[in-house]
């Protein structure tokens, strides 16, 4: 009797143990689930076609025409010796400025002046002899501008004067040319001789580049030679720069080349990084009045052809355009004249960002930095 009675006792102990664990465990997850947040539903918000927009006005089109062209010198000469004999003096170095006058280089000029010397001594016994031969026929006076010219000619071949005066003029241009002078003011180049070395005649000494000046070379095709003329303003853009520089159009060849081309000469000042040979980009402006002005973002394409969204009343409407001119940042338009629906006039509002993904008659909402 006593045994059930405990084996009872101990089967409520049991059962009340694992009562009290399950409920420790409900406890638990129930406060688990209160610490954790409740998920909210997502609220869908419509997204707002924003763009900029500009209003469509007649104005003056800068027509542009592009061409590449090389940077060459208004002014560029060789200079030589015109004798041969050893370098003594080299005043100037490769890139130096000189101005015009200035002795540049000089040959040991010794013989050439035992020369002039020489020739002067065979000159004086010539006019002795000379103004004897006229004195004999009368005549007192040397000029020649007071003997007749068949006697003058007559009694300087027989005296011999006329090739002593010829020698000696011929010595003291030799002496001269012992001597560079610059011709103009500009830089040196292409030099490549030392002092002491020997210099032949004829032979290029140097390069004497004007680059206070420089001249663009460039082409233009056939069918644009009716917007450019004489001293019309350019740009030039050096490639390795990357600065614009101005000036104006100096010579055209009225000769159309095999390949449909004709050249073109402009002339721009040297701020001094110019240098010769450089290559650069030519940009041609040519003022169109009365066109419809886009920038270049407000034309975007629909079925492979060209529109602008116009806003009217909040909402986008495209319309079909030709772009009738182009520059670098804008288009000259006009209403697609193939397309009845289409109209374009001075006045509608025109998208011209935020209009890549739109289509007709989509609801807009204008940007307040808008464009005017």
């Amino acid at each position: 009797m006593n045994i059930i009675i405990y084996s009872k006792i101990k089967t409520l102990r049991n059962l009340s143990f694992f009562i009290g664990i399950s409920l420790l465990f409900y406890n638990c997850a129930k406060s688990k689930a209160a610490e954790e947040p409740s998920m909210e539903k997502k609220v869908y918000v419509a997204e707002k076609n924003e763009v900029v927009t500009v209003v469509l006005k007649n104005e003056s089109f800068q027509k542009e025409l592009i061409s590449n062209g090389k940077i060459v010198a208004a002014q560029k000469n060789s200079i030589q010796f015109e004798v041969s004999d050893k370098l003594e003096h080299l005043y100037v170095k490769n890139g130096d400025f000189v101005h015009k006058g200035q002795v540049l280089a000089n040959l040991n000029p010794f013989k050439y002046q035992q020369r002039v010397a020489r020739a002067e001594i065979e000159l004086k016994k010539a006019k002795f002899q000379f103004e004897d031969m006229l004195v004999g026929r009368g005549i007192f006076t040397t000029r020649r501008d007071s003997i007749p010219r068949d006697i003058y000619e007559m009694v300087a071949s027989r005296s011999g004067y006329d090739v002593a005066l010829l020698e000696f003029k011929t010595a003291q241009f030799e002496l001269k040319s012992t001597k560079i002078i610059a011709p103009f003011s500009g830089k040196v180049a292409n030099m490549e001789s030392r002092v002491y070395e020997n210099v032949s005649a004829g032979k290029d000494f140097m390069t004497l580049i004007d680059d206070g000046f420089f001249e663009v070379e460039f082409h233009m095709i056939e069918s644009e030679m009716s917007d450019v003329a004489l001293n019309s303003r350019v740009q030039m853009i050096p490639f390795a720069l990357g600065k614009t520089y101005s000036g104006h159009i100096s010579s055209i060849n009225p000769l159309i080349d095999k390949n449909g081309t004709i050249l073109v000469k402009a002339v721009v000042k040297n701020d001094g990084k110019l240098t010769e040979g450089m290559n650069v980009k030519v940009r041609i402006q040519k003022e169109i009045k009365g066109q419809l002005v886009v920038p270049k973002s407000a034309v975007v394409l629909r079925d492979n052809q060209e529109v602008l969204f116009k806003v009217i009343n909040g909402r986008a409407y495209w319309t079909y355009v030709k772009t009738t001119l182009e520059n670098s940042s804008s288009y000259s338009v006009i209403a697609h004249p193939d397309k009845s629906s289409s109209s374009l006039a001075p006045g509608d509002t025109i998208i011209v960002s935020g209009n890549l993904n739109l289509a007709h008659d989509s609801e807009v909402v204008v940007s307040p930095n808008e464009k005017n």
